[in-house]
């Protein structure tokens, strides 16, 4: 049994990506606090901004990971505040890392035991996972460590045969993107793609799927923007 576990797969990529997955045979294990609309995704309800989420639904989980032959897992869930170095207070920023660095590195404790060759951990950055812009500062941060996390664990994880790489998709058409980025300024957006567009959250899904097959990206930051206009 392909089994794939991804968190935030309720909305968005991750429910596009939990899709992709299920067309080609996997078993798809969702965990978030929202359910995820797919009747075929194992749906585990749990909430990762909490430091002890791992220990409610680890006897869900285990019986899964135990009993598969690949394991995908992919961090997808993210925490955006628009807040800035120079007012953000540590308690706030505390709860983005919990939810963007500190669930992941719990999944990745928890799966890697489980993870048979073959199997690989994709993380799902963004353009400013190596750039920064105002007013995002705990998920520039975040998304920085993140790129981070994935090298580290790829020379951790030499001789195991499980590879990783981090995903960073450009502005792409999903409910985070609307709820941060006013209408009147959409187009705008758009314009900042060579493509002069959003991108698809399926463009997103097929990129996760191919890597999640591709060893030879191996520690690699794949970048998944269509081109983006720096100005």
């Amino acid at each position: 049994m392909k089994c794939m576990l991804i968190t935030g797969a309720s909305a968005g990529i991750g429910l596009h990506t939990a899709q992709r997955f299920i067309s080609e045979g996997f078993n798809v294990v969702n965990l978030s606090r929202r359910r995820c609309p797919i009747d075929a995704v194992n749906h585990i309800n749990c909430d990762l901004s909490a430091p002890g989420f791992l220990e409610k639904i680890s006897n869900q989980l285990s019986p899964i990971l135990q009993g598969s032959e690949q394991i995908v897992l992919i961090h997808n869930a993210a925490k955006m505040n628009n807040d800035s170095a120079v007012e953000t207070p540590s308690q706030s920023f505390r709860d983005a890392l919990e939810v963007n660095v500190v669930a992941p590195n719990t999944l990745n404790h928890f799966a890697i035991p489980y993870m048979k060759p073959g199997s690989s951990i994709l993380f799902v950055g963004s353009t400013l996972a190596e750039k920064a812009v105002p007013g995002s500062y705990s998920y520039v941060v975040s998304k920085h460590a993140m790129i981070g996390m994935m090298r580290a664990a790829c020379q951790d994880l030499v001789g195991r045969s499980i590879h990783t790489a981090c995903v960073c998709p450009g502005f792409t058409d999903t409910e985070m993107l609307r709820q941060h980025v006013p209408d009147e300024a959409m187009e705008g957006v758009r314009a900042m793609s060579a493509y002069n567009r959003l991108i698809d959250p399926d463009e997103i899904a097929d990129t996760l799927l191919w890597a999640s097959s591709n060893a030879v990206i191996n520690g690699a930051v794949l970048h998944a923007n269509l081109g983006q206009v720096e100005r």
